[in-house]
């Protein structure tokens, strides 16, 4: 079982922490990469690495045979698959096992039963672990599923056999609601997972969901390492995590932790894995299902236990025994872990992609991310950018120390969910302990309202790009001119949809005066040290982060990021008349809904792009005639390609009669 050379077959933040502790063990290590991520941290990381595809997962990380491929060309003997991708793949664990490679992961007749829901739960039951009441019948017609729901009670959720993360799933909580929500989950677990099969469930309502984090070696021995609390949740994803549970007492996290290594010895479970339980007021707790692989929020366990679940994976992996026992394991402190996304939350959580201008972690937490300035945010794969951690002698020292880290961490690029997160971590029920699974859907909906920009950004944006200006004649066509001492620039700033026209007067390098409308602001900028501009405004000393690309300016303030932009207004008011539709970020083509030539309406769909797991729709942003539909299903697009024109219907009548 022993091994020297570790493949590690994932990317991103996962990648970059199993590579650093198997560096620390001793081991060589290989990356595997796409030609999307070339230059990613993880590559540049490994001792070696190797291309094993295009960027699309299916020709890359999906690519078993290019994976095997590459850990017999660098002499890799052992392979860990992170989580996501192939970590739950029961296929690629026998395939790596059948090559002769230590697979850091659970059997895969331990995956095989597990990812059957239906399966797992009916091997729980057997082993006494609580389960929500269910109907797991092989006979899954509509029919039968009807009369079912009526012996179960609502409301009851309709899940996918072979589902997870939501998908294939519905709440049902009339009856009328039923065949559709049966058909529904059907259809979506047949395209996301390749399997229709979907059973029944009773909802557990205003259920909170914990996990118990579980380790089991070669040689008998299963220990847990405490709870997790996941129950801030958008949509069936997880937000932020935290160990220990705010309501778990020590009895209760007895007789939790027992279920959940029952549930891993009845399986044969090898490995670190994660029992998911929903929890009620009253205390009693059900088997949701079981990860077989690492979790995203495996920090926090790490946090509070002191030790590295990835170094217990290499070590049972190689044969070895699990270094403590149940009664030596301990929680000291409160860890609390929160995700950032690249995505729009004020937008529906769209996700967002482009160039990641600049990325300054915060000091004082623990940070894993596999992202970089001047690196790449892709439409090809998860939005995830990094995970703050923040460990503290108990909850309230640990929120007070991610909510400081978060507003001292600086991301210019893409939009990310860095103020949401703020906002959700000073929210009551964050503070007080009491969030629910279905507490943010209900709180923030699809979207939350958007926080106006601080007249200080405004500002702040004016200011360095006048600087800019007063430092090259040349940039912005030479707008600046002078009046006595103080240099005086016009600019044309926007935020979204708000568009201002701002005069600023620099006295000097050191001292603006920026007016917009009835409003004036006075900063004295008392140092300009690589984009970090440390200045006064009314008296008050702060930093302010930012970077100037092309026509765009991003201002960081107090963790809240704003991108403005100069507009050229020529351009636009030619790109207007001409009715140019263009994608509104790198993806997948997955249907174009007109035809050349078409008669479309306002708000009419037009196309689906598919980007980072989610359908975008790009709909008529005036009637007209369908021109130049150069878009076609299948296709990669890159944000802001042309797709096609909108043709006023007058001026294609005035053409045609010419």
């Amino acid at each position: 079982m022993s091994f020297s050379t570790l493949l590690v077959a994932n990317r991103g933040e996962i990648a970059v922490r199993v590579l650093r502790t198997a560096h620390a063990m001793g081991y060589a290590t290989v990356a595997v990469y796409s030609e999307a991520d070339a230059d990613a941290p993880h590559v540049a990381l490994a001792d070696r690495a190797v291309c094993i595809g295009p960027a699309p997962v299916g020709q890359s990380y999906l690519n078993v045979d290019a994976i095997l491929d590459a850990a017999a060309r660098t002499g890799a003997d052992a392979i860990h698959p992170g989580y996501g991708f192939l970590s739950e793949n029961a296929g690629f664990a026998r395939a790596c096992e059948e090559a002769g490679l230590t697979f850091v992961g659970p059997p895969a007749d331990a995956i095989t039963l597990m990812g059957d829901k239906v399966t797992a739960k009916r091997r729980m039951i057997e082993a006494d672990v609580p389960t929500a009441p269910s109907f797991l019948g092989d006979d899954a017609s509509v029919d039968t599923l009807v009369a079912e729901a009526k012996t179960l009670g609502l409301p009851l959720l309709v899940k996918a056999t072979a589902g997870g993360g939501g998908r294939g799933m519905r709440k049902v909580t009339d009856a009328s609601q039923l065949t559709e929500a049966i058909a529904s989950a059907q259809s979506e677990a047949a395209n996301a997972f390749g399997n229709p099969q979907v059973f029944l469930e009773r909802l557990i309502t205003g259920a909170r969901h914990v996990e118990v984090q579980v380790f089991a070696d070669t040689h008998g021995n299963v220990v847990h390492l405490g709870e997790r609390e996941c129950s801030a949740q958008r949509r069936h994803q997880k937000v932020v995590e935290e160990a220990p549970s705010p309501v778990v007492d020590a009895a209760l996290r007895t007789k939790m932790g027992e279920a959940a290594v029952a549930a891993a010895r009845a399986i044969g479970y090898v490995g670190a894995g994660t029992v998911e339980f929903l929890l009620d007021d009253d205390g009693q707790f059900y088997f949701l299902e079981m990860n077989t692989r690492l979790q995203v929020e495996h920090p926090v366990t790490e946090c509070v236990t002191g030790l590295d679940l990835v170094a217990w994976q290499l070590d049972v992996a190689a044969g070895k025994p699990l270094p403590i026992s149940q009664d030596a394991l301990h929680m000291q402190g409160h860890a609390i872990e929160v995700r950032l996304y690249a995505e729009d939350p004020y937008a529906g959580f769209l996700p967002q992609t482009g160039s990641i201008v600049r990325f300054d972690p915060p000091p004082g937490i623990r940070v894993d991310s596999g992202i970089r300035s001047g690196g790449e945010v892709s439409a090809f794969y998860d939005p995830m950018l990094a995970k703050l951690i923040a460990h503290g002698a108990d909850r309230a020292e640990a929120l007070r120390k991610l909510r400081r880290a978060l507003r001292n961490t600086v991301f210019l690029g893409p939009t990310t969910n860095l103020e949401f997160l703020q906002a959700l971590l000073d929210d009551p029920d964050m503070v007080g302990g009491t969030i629910k699974t279905d507490t943010l859907d209900a709180r923030f909906g699809d979207a939350p309202q958007r926080p106006s920009v601080p007249t200080l950004a405004w500002a702040v944006a004016a200011t360095v790009l006048a600087r800019a200006h007063g430092l090259d004649p040349a940039f912005g066509d030479g707008q600046a001119w002078r009046s006595s001492d103080a240099l005086l620039t016009p600019i044309t700033l926007r935020c979204r949809d708000d568009q201002r026209d701002i005069a600023v007067v620099l006295d000097g390098r050191e001292r603006a005066t920026v007016s917009f409308g009835e409003t004036s602001v006075q900063l004295q900028v008392l140092r300009d040290d690589e984009g970090r501009l440390r200045l006064v405004h009314e008296g008050i000393a702060s930093v302010a982060a930012y970077a100037i690309r092309d026509r765009r300016v991003w201002v960081s303030l107090e963790g809240r990021t704003h991108a403005f932009e100069e507009p050229d207004l020529r351009a636009e008011a030619a790109e207007a008349s001409d009715g140019t539709v263009r994608s509104p970020l790198s993806g997948t083509v997955v249907s174009v809904l007109v035809e050349e030539g078409a008669t479309v309406e306002k708000g009419q769909l037009l196309i689906t792009v598919e980007a980072m797991k989610m359908e975008h729709r790009i709909e008529a942003p005036t009637a007209g005639v369908a021109r130049d539909v150069s878009a076609a299903a299948g296709e990669q697009v890159a944000g802001d390609q042309v797709l096609l024109r909108i043709e006023d219907p007058e001026t294609n009548d005035e053409t045609s009669e010419a």
